[in-house]
């Protein structure tokens, strides 16, 4: 309507003959209606972006389900690039705009779990197919180093079972090196791997954290220096494997490494600059249990949970909205029960964006077959080329906060039963092995490697 008008003014003006008693006016009035008519057309795109990010104006109940992204999409919730600051400003809600997306929003029919949302996997017969190619064809180059080096305390797996917060990248390292992926020869290999561990340098005193670009950047050097399979590509056939939020600054002065090799990082979001979607993929971040957790199957009385620390405005946003409720249990701080028996109580258990997107909740609240709830804008979710989240996960952003109660109450006994079945189904595929499980965390992971290589190999 502000466009239209505006070409008006500018047709009327620019076609209309020339009054040697009024030649002023027509000029000054194109002056005059031009800021305003570039103003209203600007609000108008302002208002629209708005209503693509969030569920808080302009409701239909026949638009796509609240709370799941498209099939094979980021959680981006939007058209348009995210932008820095959006942490700050999605979390901004008018009350009254709350009060009228309430009454407006019919969320049992946003809910609805339809067709392929019930199906685990994006199509598991293409997915059957190629993870038997993959594990007949698939080789991988490593990198030779020796227990004699300076630095094979990085470059080496570690001798005994991975533990931490970081495990997956230990553990990836660890199940790779004995695997029939491997390949001595490099004119048969489809990727080459960069054994470094971020984890590990960051603890090296040699190192540390401020000392972490300069050695990638030696590294690379080095290996393109003494072999020839990185001039090939600069690297594009190349990638290495970090779980450590450090990882994220990592490749700084290694800028080949960061725009050319393939990063398999658990930092997997957009504000990341580093991050480059479909060129790169997301490693899941689990905390290492073994076996099954005790009373898997007992009664859930609360509806949601979760635990952590205040370090990002969307966390200050969710204890600022749910911190008394009694439905929404919001912890910060130690915790009167233990994590596992809130995480075993819980219908729900929420993902939440801290520093970086990247936590071990997702693989918590699957342990403990608890239904996740991601909030979380603009982040690759592990294994998503290959898994539906759809299935057995709930998606919500960040702007949506107030509405988090609505959302998850309107998920229907029968809808629920799905996502937790699904819950439990896919637990396999979030653990990690020391000796590898067909389809387990390790072999999608391979496969998530295997869609990115190239279908051209360069002979030495």
């Amino acid at each position: 309507m502000a466009a239209a008008s505006s070409l008006y003014v500018l047709h009327s003006l620019l076609t209309r003959r020339r009054d040697s008693a009024h030649p002023v006016p027509a000029l000054k009035s194109f002056f005059f209606y031009m800021p305003t008519t570039l103003a209203l057309a600007t609000s108008l795109l302002i208002l629209l972006y708005i209503s693509s990010t969030s569920n808080l104006f302009f409701i239909h109940p026949h638009h796509i389900p609240l709370a799941h992204p498209k099939i094979g999409a980021s959680l981006n919730f939007s058209q348009f690039p995210p932008l820095k600051f959006a942490d700050f400003a999605e979390i901004q809600t008018p009350d009254g705009a709350i009060r009228e997306a309430e009454d407006r929003i019919d969320f049992r029919l946003q809910m609805g779990l339809h067709g392929n949302d019930k199906e685990l996997f994006h199509d598991r017969d293409v997915f059957l197919a190629n993870y038997k190619e993959m594990n007949r064809s698939f080789k991988i180059y490593i990198y030779p180093h020796r227990q004699e080096d300076p630095f094979a305390n990085v470059l080496l797996p570690v001798g005994s079972e991975p533990g931490g917060n970081y495990a997956s990248e230990s553990y990836f390292k660890k199940a790779l090196l004995s695997s029939h992926f491997i390949t001595e020869d490099p004119s048969e290999a489809d990727l080459f791997f960069l054994p470094f561990s971020i984890a590990r340098l960051r603890h090296d005193p040699r190192v540390g954290i401020n000392g972490i670009q300069d050695f990638i950047r030696d590294y690379v050097f080095n290996i393109s220096h003494e072999y020839s399979y990185w001039n090939h590509s600069g690297g594009a056939d190349h990638f290495y494997v970090a779980c450590h939020s450090i990882g994220r600054s990592a490749m700084e002065k290694a800028e080949a490494v960061k725009f050319n090799a393939i990063q398999i990082v658990c930092s997997s979001s957009y504000y990341v600059f580093s991050y480059v979607a479909h060129k790169d993929a997301s490693l899941p971040q689990i905390w290492p249990r073994q076996g099954d957790p005790p009373n898997l199957t007992r009664e859930r009385s609360k509806l949601a949970f979760f635990a952590g620390s205040i370090n990002s405005p969307v966390r200050e946003k969710l204890l600022q909205v749910w911190q008394n409720d009694s439905d929404i249990l919001v912890h910060f701080g130690r915790l009167n029960t233990s994590y596992s028996d809130e995480l075993l109580g819980s219908k729900f258990c929420l993902h939440v964006k801290g520093f970086e997107v990247n936590t071990a909740r997702i693989g918590d609240a699957l342990y403990y077959g608890c239904v996740p709830v991601i909030i979380a804008n603009h982040y690759d979710l592990p294994f998503q080329d290959i898994l539906n989240w759809k299935s057995f996960s709930i998606i919500v952003a960040t702007l949506d906060i107030p509405l988090l109660k609505k959302i998850l109450k309107a998920v229907s006994v029968q809808e629920y039963s799905i996502l937790r079945n699904n819950v439990l189904k896919v637990r396999k595929q979030f653990q990690w092995n020391v000796s590898p499980v067909d389809c387990d965390a390790f072999y999608l992971v391979m496969y998530e490697l295997w869609l990115r290589r190239s279908s051209l190999r360069v002979k030495s």
